[in-house]
């Protein structure tokens, strides 16, 4: 199953999703289908006008570029999205630092597709670290 990771870059995340045998969607794969040359190209150089185009599905023009220009891109991958797991309260250094209110967006979109997903909190000692990581387990374990 294609199982949805927020925070989008998470490499902790993408990890434990991969090694339960499920696709990760992550932000990491979606910049790299659109990457030639990492020495050359890089975001916002290698966005075209129909990746802005996409954002406007996720977000009106009322919303500020720097939300539609992530949705733009995290929008599709929820869409294929047959599960997703979420990190909570996660320190701005995990992860991706995109803003709050696209965050907001992202968990509305899950919610409105109605897809399984689950909320661990991001685990603050050794002991949480275990009972996250079993959490998810069973989670994807679960998915069929």
């Amino acid at each position: 199953m294609k199982v949805f990771i927020v925070p989008p870059n998470s490499l902790i995340l993408f990890d434990l999703v991969e090694r339960y045998g499920h696709e990760p969607l992550s932000l990491m794969g979606a910049i790299h289908e659109r990457i030639v040359n990492p020495e050359v190209e890089s975001p916002p150089m290698n966005v075209t006008p129909e990746d802005v185009k996409k954002g406007l599905k996720y977000a009106g023009i009322e919303v500020p570029s720097g939300i539609r220009g992530r949705l733009a891109v995290w929008g599709p991958l929820i869409d294929q999205a047959d599960a997703a797991v979420i990190m909570d309260d996660a320190p701005f250094e995990f992860g991706c630092v995109g803003c709050h209110r696209t965050d907001e967006m992202v968990r509305y979109y899950i919610k409105k597709r109605k897809i399984p997903s689950i909320v661990v909190r991001y685990p603050t000692n050794e002991e949480e670290a275990k009972l996250m990581v079993a959490k998810i387990k069973e989670f994807l374990e679960g998915l069929k």
